[in-house]
C-alpha cells in the first residue's frame, strides 16, 4: 500500500472549547450547549463570526445551518453533518480535508452529547427528551439475544477473556486508570477514587461488563477551531498539527460477523498511521487509547504494539504508578489524562481531541502535562468505527 500523505502537517486546531460535561444537564438545551462551546471556541482562537467560512458537526448534534443561524455567521462554503458512526474523528477527517481541498479556510467543529430518556432517570424525566425520543427510531428494541450496538462489545469483551485465559481484573486496570486521571480533572463526572474491590463490586450489565466498564451518559459539547497550519500560526493559541490520520475497516465489519480480535479494524489503523506519520507510540507525551467500553482501551493497547495480544492487563499493571493512581508509560506519559469516557463522560471521542489538542496548547489547567508537545489518539472500537490520529506542535 501507498504511504502518500500529503495532507500531514498541513491542517491545525487553532483552538478547543469545552462546556464541560455533566450527568444531569437537563436545564440546558442541546443548542444552547452547541452555541457556547462554538463560541468559546471561536473566541480563543482569536477569531469572529465572519472568520468562519466551514461548518461541520456530527450527526446526532445541531444541524449546521441551525448553528449558522444561531452564531450569526454570515457566510459559509462547505458544512457536513457526518455520520458518527459510534466516534467523533469522522467530523474532524472530514473539516481537514475540506480545508486541504479549497472547499473553506477556518472550519469550526462540534459535538454535542446529549442524554436520550434511555440513557438514565434524570433524562427520563425530562418532558423534552421524552419527546425527542418518541421521533427518533433510537427507541427501536434491541432483543436480549442480539450483538447489534454497544451490545457486541460484552461478546467480543467474553471471548478475549476467554480465548488468553484472563479476568475482569485486567479490564478493572483500565476503569481505575481513567478514575485515577479524572481525580485530577475537576470537571470529571466520576471523581470518587476506585479500587480493585470497588471494581468488582460494580454492578453488573451484561457479562462481563459490568457499570465500570461502560461510559457515563452526559450532557455537553465541544468544539474546534481547524484551518491551515500556515494561517493558525498568526493566532493566539499554539498550532496543534495534525501529522497523521486513519481509518480501518474489514469486510465483514458487523458485529456477529467480525472474522476474530485478530482481524478488525484496528489492525488496519495502526498498519496506516505507521505508514503515514511520523509518530507512534514511543514518540509522543500522551496517549488516549479509547475506552467508551473498558475492553476497548486492551483491544487499542495490544494492537498499538504495546504488548501481545492478551496481555493488556498485564501491561497496565506493569506501568501502573501507585503514587499517582494512573498508568505511566515507561514512567513518563498518561492514558487518557482527562478521565476519559468511563470518567469524564461519554463524548464519543470528541473529549479525547479536545484533550489532547488543549494538553498540547498548555490550557488543560489543573492536570496539565507539563512540556507536553506530541499526542497519539486510537479512537472508536474496531466493527465500522476504528480510527486514530496523531499531533504535534511545533
Amino acid at each position: 500500500m501507498s504511504a502518500r500523505f500529503p495532507i500531514k502537517d498541513q491542517i491545525a486546531f487553532a483552538s478547543a472549547a469545552t462546556t464541560e460535561f455533566a450527568k444531569s444537564g437537563n436545564e440546558r438545551t442541546q443548542m444552547s450547549m452547541t452555541a457556547d462551546a462554538c463560541v468559546a471556541a471561536i473566541r480563543a482562537a482569536g477569531l469572529k463570526a465572519s472568520d468562519i467560512d466551514g461548518i461541520a458537526g456530527s450527526d446526532t448534534s445541531p444541524w449546521a445551518r441551525a448553528v449558522q443561524a444561531a452564531l450569526g455567521i454570515p457566510r459559509i462554503t462547505w458544512w457536513q453533518n457526518p455520520s458518527l458512526t459510534g466516534t467523533y474523528a469522522t467530523t474532524i477527517f472530514e473539516a481537514m480535508q475540506a480545508i486541504y481541498s479549497g472547499a473553506c479556510d477556518t472550519v469550526l467543529c462540534y459535538h454535542t452529547a446529549y442524554r436520550l430518556p434511555w440513557q438514565s432517570r434524570a433524562a427520563a424525566a425530562d418532558p423534552m427528551r421524552r419527546r425527542v425520543a418518541q421521533l427518533s427510531d433510537m427507541m427501536g428494541a434491541v432483543d436480549p439475544e442480539t450483538m447489534a450496538g454497544s451490545v457486541g462489545y460484552t461478546a467480543w469483551a467474553s471471548r478475549y477473556l476467554h480465548e488468553y485465559g484472563r479476568r475482569r481484573e485486567d479490564l478493572g486496570m483500565v476503569a481505575m486508570n481513567s478514575r485515577g486521571n479524572a481525580l485530577r480533572n475537576e470537571h470529571a463526572v466520576m471523581r470518587t477514587p476506585m479500587t480493585m474491590d470497588d471494581y468488582l463490586a460494580g454492578r453488573m450489565i451484561r457479562t462481563p461488563l459490568c457499570v465500570y466498564d461502560m461510559d457515563v451518559a452526559v450532557d455537553g459539547a465541544d468544539a474546534f477551531i481547524l484551518t491551515t497550519a500556515e494561517r493558525a500560526r498568526d493566532l493566539p493559541q499554539r498550532p496543534v498539527l495534525i501529522n497523521a490520520t486513519a481509518s480501518g475497516m474489514v469486510d465483514r465489519n458487523d458485529e456477529d460477523q467480525l472474522p476474530g480480535l485478530h482481524d478488525h479494524g484496528q489492525q488496519i489503523v495502526v498498519e496506516e498511521m505507521k505508514r503515514r506519520g511520523d509518530l507512534w507510540i514511543d514518540d509522543v507525551d500522551l496517549y488516549y487509547p479509547y475506552d467508551g467500553f473498558s475492553f476497548l482501551t486492551l483491544s487499542w493497547i495490544e494492537n498499538a504494539g504495546l504488548c501481545k495480544p492478551g496481555e493488556g492487563g498485564d501491561f497496565l499493571r506493569e506501568h501502573w504508578n501507585a503514587a499517582e493512581q494512573r498508568v505511566m508509560y515507561r514512567g513518563r506519559v498518561p492514558f487518557n489524562t482527562h478521565g476519559g469516557s468511563l470518567s469524564e463522560g461519554a463524548t464519543q471521542g470528541s473529549g479525547h481531541i479536545r484533550e489532547a489538542v488543549m494538553q498540547l496548547q498548555g490550557r488543560a489547567g489543573s492536570h496539565q502535562v507539563r512540556d507536553a508537545r506530541t499526542a497519539l489518539l486510537t479512537i472508536g472500537g474496531f466493527f465500522f468505527n476504528a480510527q486514530a490520529l496523531s499531533l504535534r506542535t511545533e
